[in-house]
């Protein structure tokens, strides 16, 4: 029977599963990431959702409202952390390789019918995924709309997004979540614990020269128009990566196909960020699409910032040519 209702639809994928088995193999990392999703899956049913279907690391799943499927999000980023291999020989390697969430909603009208759900939703939902970064949620404008004022203020808006196979641009939103942030607040180098908060970041491609605050971001990288920084080259994806300020720290988010590489000015070792997080200091170049060591690739150099430390008395967004 076909059913046409309204309900806020939840993706959710676990990542680093693929490490997970080359380490602890195949019998002990499938039952860490079958205990995960079954995690999930709880969680889902005590907010009140329904799980539509499993999806290998993740699932599918619809909640009455927007609230319920926010809650639920935030109940899975805090419990995943707890997860380790059963056993207590498996328990330290698999924390040694941890599994990483993202999380996408949207809510409308969709479909029900033999058990599945269809529609626009569903499609956004799912293709937000794209777009998030480790232990990351990600909603539309329609979810937001449908929670009260105090939880909309724990979202920060990325502006709008060109979602793949979609024609018109959706604007998201993204969950903020203090607790979480040490998570995604490393680099290869391990934790930075800057001694002076940096308050802003310069991006410099070919001519284009400009300064965020970091106030003003998130921002995104990409070859779309509605990119916050335009970089108009064919191996640039159209929302390529994301500048974020989380705790006093710039995070760089790859949202590509191609891939995000970081190189700091201080080591030769390049960062290779495949849907990962790291963080920004000092000064360096970000590789799109390629590393920075392809003379070819589009390189943007990065110098983080203190505008104490600066002359110019100058709005904290505007180009400038040294």
């Amino acid at each position: 029977m076909t059913q046409i209702t309204q309900c806020t639809v939840l993706f959710a994928d676990l990542r680093g599963s693929t490490s997970m088995y080359e380490t602890l193999g195949n019998t002990d990392a499938t039952a860490v990431v079958s205990q995960s999703v079954a995690l999930l899956a709880r969680i889902v049913s005590h907010h009140k959702g329904r799980v539509v279907k499993t999806l290998g690391d993740g699932l599918m799943a619809t909640f009455p409202s927007p609230d319920r499927a926010v809650a639920a999000a935030d109940d899975m980023h805090s419990s995943l952390e707890r997860i380790g291999a059963p056993g207590s020989s498996a328990a330290a390697p698999a924390r040694a390789v941890p599994l990483k969430l993202q999380v996408g909603l949207a809510h409308g009208e969709v479909v029900e019918l033999s058990g599945d759900v269809f529609g626009d939703s569903v499609n956004v939902a799912a293709r937000l995924l794209d777009h998030a970064g480790d232990n990351e949620t990600l909603v539309t404008a329609d979810v937001l709309d449908g929670l009260p004022d105090f939880e909309q203020m724990r979202f920060r808006s990325l502006d709008r997004l060109q979602l793949r196979g979609r024609v018109e641009s959706v604007h998201v939103h993204l969950l903020e979540a203090t607790r979480r942030f040490g998570d995604t607040a490393v680099t290869a180098f391990g934790d930075i614990a800057p001694t002076a908060e940096p308050e802003g970041i310069r991006l410099v491609w070919l001519d284009r020269n400009r300064i965020y605050s970091g106030t003003s971001l998130p921002l995104v990288l990409g070859r779309s128009p509605q990119a916050t920084y335009i970089i108009d080259d064919t191996r640039v994806s159209r929302s390529h990566a994301r500048v974020a300020w989380h705790s006093g720290t710039f995070q760089l988010t790859d949202l590509s196909y191609n891939g995000t590489y970081v190189r700091f000015d201080h080591d030769p070792e390049t960062i290779s960020l495949r849907r990962g997080t790291c963080t920004l200091h000092g000064s360096g170049v970000i590789g799109l699409g390629a590393p920075p060591s392809d003379a070819s690739s589009p390189t943007v150099r990065f110098e983080i910032m203190k505008f104490a430390d600066t002359q110019r008395q100058r709005p904290p967004e505007f180009d400038t040519n040294p």
